[in-house]
C-alpha cells in the first residue's frame, strides 16, 4: 500500500505586520511623549502622557489621544483647541443660562434726559449716546467733596432717578472714575489712580446697597487722569474731567476702552483742589 505524502505546511508571509504594528505604535506613542515634553502648559502634558497610557493599555490610541491634540473642545471647555471667543480664547464659563442679550438704549436715554432735565441744566451731570453706550457723566462739584469718595447725600434723589433706568434694563454697568491731572496726595489717597477707583466704588456701593442694583451687572474702573474729556490747562476743564461715568453698555460697547477726546497737556497745570 503506497504511503501518503505529508501535506506541505503552507508559510505564513505576513507574520511581520505584527511586529511592524508594534513598532509603529512605539513610534507613535515616543513622538507624543516628545510633543508632551516640548510643552509649556504643564497640566497638557499631563493630560497627553495619561491619554497615551490608556491607549497603550485599552489599544485606542488614535480615540484616546484625539481629545488631546484633535484641535477641538466640547461644551464643557474640554480639549485642547482655543474657545471662541473674542480676541481668540475665553475662559470656560460655569454653566447656567446666558444673560439676557442687551436691548437698545435710545428709548433709555430720551427717559433719562427727561426725569434729569433740572440736573442736566444745571449743569450737575451730562447724558450722553456713544458708540458703546448711554453714558450719564457725573460732575464731582455736583456728587463728591474735593479730594473725597463720600456721596452727597443731597444728590441721592439724582443717583434714584439713575437707578431707576438701571434697574429696567439687562444691560452691564461700568462705573467709571476720572480725576484731572493735578497729582493728589492726602491722608486716605496717595494719587489720582486710588481716588478715582474708590469713587467708582463708593458709587457701586450706593447703587447696590440703597437702591438695589443687581451688583453682578456692575463692574468698577479707576481711569485717574488718563482719560479726558476737555484740556486740562483750564480750571473749567478740570472740573468737567473730575467725574464719575454711569456707562450702560450696549451690545457692540461691552469691551471697548473709552478714548481720549484731548491731546495731552506738554505741561500739568499748578497743583489745585481735587
Amino acid at each position: 500500500m503506497a504511503r501518503r505524502r505529508k501535506a506541505e505546511e503552507h508559510v505564513n508571509h505576513e507574520r511581520w505586520l505584527v511586529s511592524y504594528a508594534d513598532f509603529i505604535t512605539l513610534l507613535f506613542a515616543f513622538f507624543v511623549v516628545m510633543f508632551a515634553t516640548a510643552q509649556t502648559d504643564r497640566s497638557k502634558a499631563a493630560r497627553v502622557s495619561e491619554s497615551v497610557r490608556k491607549a497603550l493599555e485599552e489599544g485606542h490610541v488614535t480615540a484616546a489621544v484625539s481629545a488631546i491634540l484633535g484641535g477641538t473642545r466640547d461644551d464643557k471647555g474640554k480639549g485642547n483647541a482655543m474657545m471662541q471667543g473674542p480676541g481668540g480664547a475665553q475662559r470656560a464659563t460655569k454653566e447656567g443660562p446666558p444673560p439676557p442679550p442687551p436691548v437698545s438704549l435710545s428709548g433709555s436715554l430720551e427717559s433719562l434726559q427727561n426725569a434729569l432735565k433740572l440736573e442736566v441744566a444745571k449743569g450737575q451731570l451730562k447724558i450722553s449716546l456713544q458708540s458703546r453706550g448711554l453714558i450719564i457723566s457725573l460732575r464731582e462739584a455736583s456728587f463728591f467733596a474735593s479730594g473725597d469718595d463720600a456721596i452727597y447725600p443731597g444728590a441721592y434723589p439724582s443717583i434714584e432717578k439713575i437707578a431707576q433706568s438701571l434697574r429696567e434694563l439687562p444691560n452691564p454697568v461700568r462705573l467709571e472714575g476720572h480725576t484731572d491731572a493735578v497729582p493728589i496726595h492726602n491722608s486716605r489717597f496717595r494719587n489720582n489712580w486710588e481716588l478715582s477707583a474708590a469713587r467708582s466704588i463708593a458709587m457701586l456701593e450706593l447703587l447696590t446697597s440703597r437702591f438695589g442694583v443687581a451688583s453682578e451687572r456692575l463692574a468698577v474702573i479707576g481711569y485717574a487722569e488718563t482719560v479726558p474729556v476737555e484740556a486740562n490747562d483750564s480750571e473749567e476743564g478740570r472740573a468737567h474731567n473730575r467725574r464719575v461715568d454711569i456707562v450702560i453698555l450696549n451690545e457692540m460697547g461691552a469691551r471697548p476702552e473709552p478714548q481720549t477726546a484731548v491731546a495731552a497737556p506738554q505741561s500739568l497745570p499748578k497743583p489745585a483742589g481735587q
